[in-house]
């Protein structure tokens, strides 16, 4: 029996990989439970599968380490592959660019023994910027699934879509596989798509079905942040992602008759805070980064009731 899967969904990640087994393989007290490692490799077109296949050679038995190749593009579809290969009881789901603290594995098993309601649980995320962010980044930095939320485990808020990213979750394999749509609706960036919202979707059915989702501050993982990931073109393009999926997000927990009213309070909200954010910072929003960023938050979290409807005609169109 596998208490613990450790899960990576990588694309092209034969650089980025190598950094994240060595963590893993040096991860202490874990000498108690069984765990294992699977890299779920999503339809790469580098070395990755011989990246993970020299590490094998040399792998400990004692945690095995294994590799699956999931042809549908976008991390939602390599995360419900991870699921359904994984053999623990908890998966911890690693980004293959976020390195783990030596006793994340251990922390995270501890968590969830501890928490028999959760469905899902995070930790802290610290950023490893290659170069300095700018001034006030920390106002935008969850965009890049920085979270440090303070030294006290709590339950996260999934009715205001606070929770915790994929970047390093843990989720209980029976609450996901119960509750989760085998379909997911977000796929994840894929396709010259940044829609995203693909890591919150499944919370939010565990949340749905009466699972609580937690932080939890014992676990630490280290994003690692290039340079190119803070230029403005990017920013903005994953801003526009992060917030155009906000109406689907806040469709799952609406019945029929109240899926008018959650669009038509997402649409006076966010022009409030579009009109608000103009008055407070006027010309800054087209000097300064941060104030930029924020805007373009409102402006596609407004225009999210209209990709909302645009992708259920096109869906409705598919049947």
């Amino acid at each position: 029996m596998v208490n613990f899967t450790v899960a990576i969904p990588t694309y092209n990640g034969e650089n980025r990989l190598p950094l994240v087994l060595q963590r893993l393989r040096l991860q202490t007290n874990t000498e108690n439970f069984s765990w294992e490692i699977i890299v779920v490799d999503n339809n790469s077109r580098d070395n990755t599968e011989k990246v993970v296949r020299e590490y094998q050679a040399s792998w400990p038995d004692t945690y095995p380490l294994r590799y699956c190749f999931e042809t549908e593009q976008g991390a939602a579809f390599a995360r419900q592959r991870a699921i359904l290969e994984a053999k623990g009881e908890w998966i911890g789901f690693l980004d293959d660019d976020n390195l783990p603290a030596l006793d994340w594995v251990a922390t995270a098993y501890s968590f969830g023994k501890e928490h028999p309601k959760a469905g899902a649980y995070g930790g802290q995320i610290h950023g490893d910027f290659e170069v300095n962010p700018p001034e006030n980044f920390e106002r935008i930095q969850s965009f890049l699934a920085i979270r440090e939320r303070g030294t006290q485990p709590h339950l996260y808020d999934p009715d205001n879509l606070s929770l915790p990213p994929a970047a390093a979750v843990v989720v209980r394999k029976q609450a996901w596989l119960k509750t989760v749509p085998s379909r997911p609706t977000l796929g994840g960036k894929a396709h010259g798509s940044m829609v995203q919202g693909d890591d919150y979707e499944p919370l939010l059915y565990m949340h749905k079905s009466g699972w609580e989702i937690w932080y939890n501050p014992t676990m630490h993982t280290y994003h690692q942040i290039p340079g190119w990931r803070l230029e403005k073109d990017y920013l903005l393009s994953l801003i526009r992602g992060s917030s155009l999926c906000i109406c689907q997000l806040r469709m799952i927990k609406a019945k029929n008759w109240q899926k008018p009213i959650v669009a038509t309070k997402i649409l006076l909200g966010s022009l409030r805070r579009v009109v608000l954010h103009l008055f407070k910072y006027r010309g800054q929003v087209k000097t300064d980064l941060i104030a930029a960023c924020e805007m373009e938050f409102h402006l596609n979290n407004f225009a999210s009731p209209f990709y909302f409807l645009k992708t259920s005609i096109l869906h409705w169109r598919k049947r």
